[in-house]
């Protein structure tokens, strides 16, 4: 029986993810800062609903608490047929595995259901239990950017890693 499930994020969602990100705030910094208001949760949420971006929920099956949030962004057809994979989990569900079947799902997901043929996820060198997620689930990396992406106004250094459709799947 899943532990996780995955949805697509719903207008419902919104006070519940917001009291989410915010009790685990301390978790996430420094390496993401999610929304932690209304205005915050809009101009994510507007992102899903158009635009080349799934935002996805990830609940305990048993308690249907948020285990944590995954976004596949900026997804790119025609030969290329890729997008970025991100996602933070919440303090509550911490250690227990679950954000790994989360985004186990969310690749399947991005994959099989979508057709995607390549996911990169760029995490900050010092996120070791981030790389450790995607490790387990097969991806490889790919190379450093310095100065890569801007996170709580500082641009930060990304290691890429990513995974094709046709890649082993742990």
């Amino acid at each position: 029986m899943p532990q996780v499930i995955i949805a697509p994020v719903r207008q419902s969602d919104a006070d519940e993810l917001i009291a989410a990100n915010i009790a685990s705030s301390t978790h996430h910094v420094p390496w993401a800062h999610p929304f932690l208001d209304r205005p915050g949760f809009d101009a994510w949420f507007g992102q899903t609903v158009i635009g080349p971006n799934i935002g996805l929920v990830a609940r305990d099956a048993g308690s249907g608490g948020i285990v944590g949030v995954v976004n596949i962004s900026q997804m790119v057809w025609g030969g290329f047929r890729s997008a970025f994979l991100g996602y933070h989990g919440m303090v509550g569900f911490a250690g227990r595995g679950l954000m790994t079947e989360a985004v186990r799902l969310a690749v399947a997901h991005a994959f099989d259901a979508v057709g995607l043929h390549r996911l990169e996820a760029n995490i900050q060198p010092g996120n070791h239990s981030s790389i450790a997620l995607v490790q387990r689930l097969g991806f490889r990396k790919e190379g450093f950017s310095p100065k890569y992406l801007k996170i709580g106004g500082v641009w930060c250094d990304h290691e890429r890693w990513a995974l094709l459709s046709d890649d082993p799947r742990l």
